[in-house]
């Protein structure tokens, strides 16, 4: 089976419960003053309530009792504090279906947030399954092409999917996320990974209903577009409704 297909078995499933995660860390390259990058927000949904729930360095070092200009000097136990909450959150879930964006390996990736909490606690955290895991790029891919947006892959295809051809008005790219962090705009970071979570879900919606638009071209992909979407279901029921009254009249010319 596709990845795709097996992703939308799940999507569809009822008794499949499906999160959608994204975080944000300080620069994934050498210039922090750690060995690895911070933890610096996480957002989690839940796709079928679109209920959200986040862990914010900005809304820890709040309940901590710190102001702005402290957080750096505590960076550690807020950032130890807010891996804490996303652990206890796990515990319980760590067997549903969590939905991500190229969260792949140690560099950026559960592995990656999971480095972190050993670093901080010197102990393991709840770990996701990797069989758990859906990387909603990869389920893209293989549905419509390695060219169903252009790179940025992710910026792409939220303007594509704009009636204005224009990203969120709260959404950063990666670096912009790293600015933002170190000129302690701590809230900005926060409502881009927000963001980014309301719109993987809008994803995974509009490919449910045959609505996602992307730039793969070919007659292939026409044909599934026109198949998977929500009028040719309608034709179809419709179809299938008027058909009845002869299928009926057939099953009594044959048993009578």
């Amino acid at each position: 089976m596709s990845k795709y297909k097996s992703f939308m078995k799940r999507v569809k499933n009822p008794s499949d419960s499906l999160f959608v995660i994204h975080y944000s860390c300080q620069s994934l390259n050498d210039d922090n003053e750690g060995l690895s990058p911070r933890i610096t927000s996480i957002a989690v949904s839940r796709f079928s309530n679109d209920q959200t729930v986040s862990f914010s360095i900005h809304a820890i070092a709040e309940e901590l009792g710190f102001e702005r200009a402290d957080v750096f000097t505590n960076i550690d136990k807020i950032e130890m504090k807010l891996l804490d909450r996303f652990n206890d959150f796990i515990k319980e879930r760590r067997g549903y279906t969590w939905v991500h964006w190229n969260m792949r390996n140690s560099t950026y990736g559960f592995e990656h947030i999971e480095h972190r909490y050993r670093v901080l606690h010197h102990s393991d955290m709840v770990n996701i399954p990797i069989e758990n895991r859906e990387n909603l790029n990869d389920v893209l891919v293989d549905r419509f092409g390695s060219g169903y947006a252009a790179d940025p892959k992710m910026k792409s295809l939220m303007e594509l999917n704009d009636k204005t051809h224009k990203v969120h008005r709260d959404f950063l790219t990666g670096l912009e996320e790293v600015d933002a962090f170190k000129s302690s705009e701590f809230i900005k970071v926060h409502k881009s990974t927000l963001c980014k979570v309301g719109f993987f879900t809008k994803v995974i919606t509009r490919l449910e209903k045959g609505g996602l638009k992307t730039s793969s071209k070919g007659i292939g992909v026409m044909v599934d577009r026109i198949l998977e979407s929500r009028h040719s279901k309608v034709i179809a029921l419709i179809a299938g409704v008027m058909s009845l009254p002869v299928a009926l009249y057939q099953g009594y010319v044959w048993f009578n």
